[in-house]
């Protein structure tokens, strides 16, 4: 009887595998890096003002990483990663690229295509329905930029999807102390954005600073590496106010990476949650620029530095864990989060603003685009068309789309927001991988604050600063955490 049983389960178990599907799942990888530094002169976005730009200080690019998996001949799932040295990705410019792409390869999926900023304040405005520029041949205006940019960027995507051959993939976590806390918190609870911390009543910094630096390799199936992803918690704004086409410290780091690994290496960079971080120094000042200056460093020049070493110390101990045959699961949703409710104090106070920058508009066109139009168009009235739409619709709702992407025993997710870094935290702590990817601005930007940051107030948790609240910061966690585990069941 019991050699018959095992018999029974011996042929159980062979009739049982021959009815299970075999997989034989491959990666194929491929890349491609655009300039989009544009010709003429243009209006700079990350300010209240308008700043035509100088001059160009370093290129802007677009970096591109397309990655796909097979059976065979049989696609199972992609998605094609683009990393652009602009500020954020509006609306415009998003179905700018899209559309582009259609044209050049229909057979793209662009709904599985992912475009962050690295949000550098020192590239183009990249928006229509903006106040007009002055006339002159030596400035792009907004149509003739964002045609300009998303036709490079659309030529990367298609280069790089075209060229996607057998590869590899590594990743590996290390910390660099590239961003800063920067609302400063007093003893009464309020904050202040870039806040004196030698005030007498000063209390914390509102925030924790998340120093993770994920990285992310791509090799082709010769070893010969391909593409780096560098996945940090700071938005790229060291010379956020200047007047010349910058990319930032993006720039150095990439610079400083090729010097490693080799020019044609594409290097992308990720912004983690940041919304109330910056790579500005908020104290220790003093000791930090006597280090700077002994290295012969500026601040962008050391960011890079501390970036290179974590990701080459990465790289030492990863590069021989490589595979080939990893899973890629891709699911894109569109939720519809609460948006921010806008108090009948906050809309009389923006109404009258409002008011107040039209007039000025009306009375001065001259000076209109440099002193009031943008303040007017974006800050206030985005306020008083946000109640309107409320009184009619208590419950009115804000799409937004997210990405959240398997691959291999990692995750990465993906939101439009300048999201504050408690909510990355919360993502990162409830995550089923054993290591989680997180990019913010993929789309438009706008802050999205924490509870504690609205009570505090101050820039970037005040009500213009805030089309979503904690309320649906909490929404968006919350279903991000849902599809990861989606994932890993």
């Amino acid at each position: 009887m019991k050699k018959l049983t095992t018999k029974c389960l011996f042929l159980c178990f062979i009739t049982f595998s021959f009815a299970l599907p075999v997989y034989a799942v491959q990666l194929k990888v491929g890349t491609a890096r655009t300039d989009i530094t544009p010709p003429k002169r243009v209006p700079l976005q990350g300010q209240f003002h308008l700043r035509l730009s100088q001059g160009v200080e370093t290129p802007l690019t677009a970096n591109v990483t397309a990655l796909e998996t097979v059976d065979g001949e049989k696609s199972l799932d992609n998605v094609i990663f683009v990393s652009v040295d602009v500020v954020g990705i509006s609306f415009d410019l998003q179905k700018a690229i899209q559309d582009q792409v259609v044209v050049k390869d229909a057979s793209i999926d662009v709904q599985k295509i992912v475009i962050n900023a690295t949000h550098t304040h020192t590239a183009p405005t990249l928006r229509l329905n903006l106040p007009a520029l002055p006339k002159s041949e030596d400035i792009m205006d907004f149509p003739e930029a964002i045609n300009f940019t998303a036709e490079r960027v659309a030529t990367a995507i298609v280069t790089a999807w075209q060229n996607r051959k057998l590869g590899k993939t590594a990743y590996g976590l290390d910390f660099a102390v590239v961003a800063f806390s920067r609302r400063a918190v007093y003893a009464d609870g309020h904050a202040v954005m870039y806040g004196n911390s030698n005030d007498p009543n000063f209390c914390h910094y509102e925030n924790m600073e998340d120093h993770d630096l994920g990285t992310l390799f791509f090799w082709d199936e010769n070893d010969r590496l391909l593409s780096v992803i560098v996945n940090i918690s700071c938005p790229s704004q060291v010379v956020e106010g200047d007047y010349k086409i910058n990319a930032d410290f993006w720039h150095p780091v990439r610079e400083k990476l090729a010097e490693r690994f080799g020019k044609d290496v594409v290097i992308l960079g990720w912004c983690s949650p940041a919304g109330d971080n910056s790579p500005h120094v908020q104290y220790r000042n003093a000791a930090i620029n006597r280090m700077n200056s002994l290295r012969n460093l500026n601040e962008m020049q050391e960011i890079a530095r501390k970036i290179d070493r974590a990701v080459t110390d990465t790289y030492e101990t990863v590069k021989n864990a490589k595979v080939s045959d990893v899973p890629l699961i891709h699911r894109v949703e569109t939720l519809q989060l609460f948006m921010r409710k806008v108090t009948e104090s906050e809309y009389s106070a923006s109404k009258a603003e409002w008011e107040h920058q039209n007039n000025l508009l009306k009375s001065n066109p001259d000076k209109a685009p440099a002193e009031v139009s943008w303040m007017a168009r974006s800050w206030y009235g985005n306020v008083v068309e946000r109640y309107e739409a409320q009184q009619k619709d208590p419950n009115v709702r804000y799409p937004t789309t997210i990405h959240v992407i398997r691959l291999g025993d990692t995750v990465i997710c993906t939101n439009q927001f300048e999201l504050f870094s408690d909510f990355g935290i919360q993502m990162k702590t409830q995550s089923p991988a054993i290591q989680t990817f997180l990019i913010q601005l993929v789309g438009v930007g706008t802050y999205l604050p924490t509870e504690r940051a609205v009570r505090g107030g101050s820039y970037s948790a005040v009500i213009q600063s805030n089309p979503v609240g904690p309320e649906g910061g909490r929404q968006l966690v919350k279903r991000t955490v849902e599809l990861m585990k989606e994932l890993w069941k």
